[in-house]
């Protein structure tokens, strides 16, 4: 149903937890941007880094396109000196041209409020992205032990939202990472399994404004 739609004349920046997502949609031939181009995994942790780097990748993606599409959710990022200064105050300081996605985080692209309330249950649980499990060791290196052991034992379990494979591919390939990361949370990390129709339509709303 999307094939008649083309990114052509668009370019992406996204965080790097998403790049299995958008590797997977290029390579299906669903997304056909101009370029897309990654800021590293995780920055909402760092604000001050992922500013620079979020500033910096629009100002690249500019070069091959009029037109940007930020992959990046509205609570990933807030000025710690400028409450008014938020992700879509910043996006806009490169020019004109530049959308955002509409969605609160990377785990709201993948499955809606809805959804992820039906698959919780009455469980209390973190959701992660495959992303976040690779790169979970850059994501949370600021973190000590106690804030690990303050923030992890609220929940009762971890959730992978995947829609391409790649929790398994990284259990098959990389199993010592997932085993250190449940273990380092305390947490069990469970599989569940989604589409990509989420993903791909708020990418389409942003070429049909």
């Amino acid at each position: 149903m999307h094939k008649h739609l083309s990114f052509k004349g668009y370019s992406i920046v996204s965080c790097g937890t998403l790049r299995g997502e958008l590797d997977y949609l290029k390579d299906s031939s669903f997304l056909d941007a101009d370029k897309i181009l990654f800021t590293g995994p995780g920055l909402h942790e760092k604000q001050m880094e992922l500013e620079k780097q979020l500033l910096r990748q629009l100002n690249n993606a500019k070069k091959y396109s009029q037109k940007v599409i930020v992959v990046y959710g509205e609570r990933c990022y807030l000025d710690p000196t400028n409450p008014y200064r938020n992700i879509d105050r910043l996006i806009q300081e490169p020019g004109l041209g530049i959308s955002r996605v509409r969605a609160r985080s990377c785990v709201d692209m993948l499955a809606s409020e809805d959804e992820r309330e039906s698959i919780r249950g009455e469980r209390k649980i973190y959701w992660l992205t495959p992303g976040w499990v690779r790169y979970w060791k850059t994501i949370f290196n600021n973190w000590d032990v106690g804030q690990a052991n303050e923030t992890f034992p609220a929940y009762d379990a971890g959730i992978v939202l995947d829609a391409f494979g790649g929790y398994n591919e990284l259990c098959d390939k990389m199993p010592e990472v997932v085993l250190e990361f449940s273990d380092w949370m305390k947490l069990q990390i469970e599989l569940h399994e989604v589409t990509l129709e989420r993903f791909k339509n708020l990418l389409l709303e942003q070429i049909s404004l």
